[in-house]
């Protein structure tokens, strides 16, 4: 399996010819979809989730589907009908070629005056990957790779630090990162290396590596 960083949340994989990506929003690139085989969003937040961006890559291939939460599903089955799957917590299939199971039901609170919001994380092949979206959600077998939030709005380091230590990855590829400036980047960088045993580790925008 090969992975692709895409800006901000966005994540390509790549595997026995077949594209899977996860979460291309406002903040990924224009493309970030496009040469997808499948798509999978985690919540409705326009970071994680962008029609324009789906339009591209549904467009671009008549064959492509998504997967994604009720409260998504409800704003695009209209416009891609019968491309839309919608899914919950424990529910399980194949996209892409990927085997992927769903973990979570709730964004991460982002302050107790906000009303809660719906998020699903999705667990890719058994896991190898996992991309919680926008929460700490800890699955109920082993990660290899986590996709870590690594400075979200509604997250401190600590916080992302004990996620870590309790999912106990091999490795964590720092995601939810557009708003983590170059300045601070070595602080978490070098502050996730004293802290956590995983392999933290980090792809520019387009970069790519083997898993």
């Amino acid at each position: 399996m090969k992975v692709m960083k895409k800006s901000h949340a966005c994540v390509r994989l790549e595997k026995d010819g077949q594209t899977l990506v996860l979460d291309p929003g406002v903040f990924s690139e224009e493309d970030a979809a496009v040469g997808a085989d499948a798509i999978l969003v985690t919540h409705e937040h326009p970071d994680h989730f962008d029609e324009e961006r789906l339009r591209a890559a549904l467009e671009a291939n008549p064959a492509v589907e998504i997967w994604t939460l009720e409260s998504v599903a409800e704003q695009i089955s209209a416009a891609f009908p019968g491309r839309v799957h919608t899914v919950g917590h424990g529910d399980t299939f194949t996209a892409a070629g990927f085997d992927v199971q769903v973990h979570g039901e709730w964004h991460a609170e982002i302050h107790p005056d906000v009303p809660p919001m719906t998020n699903v994380g999705y667990l890719i092949d058994g896991g190898k990957v996992f991309h919680p979206g926008d929460a700490l959600t800890v699955p109920d077998r082993a990660v290899e790779t986590l996709m870590l939030p690594v400075m979200p709005p509604w997250s401190k380091i600590s916080e992302v630090i004990d996620y870590v230590r309790e999912v106990k990855p091999q490795r964590a590829f720092d995601i939810h990162d557009a708003l983590l400036t170059d300045l601070a980047r070595p602080i978490y960088d070098g502050t996730l290396a004293a802290l956590v045993s995983a392999e933290h580790l980090r792809l520019a925008s387009g970069e790519s590596t083997a898993l």
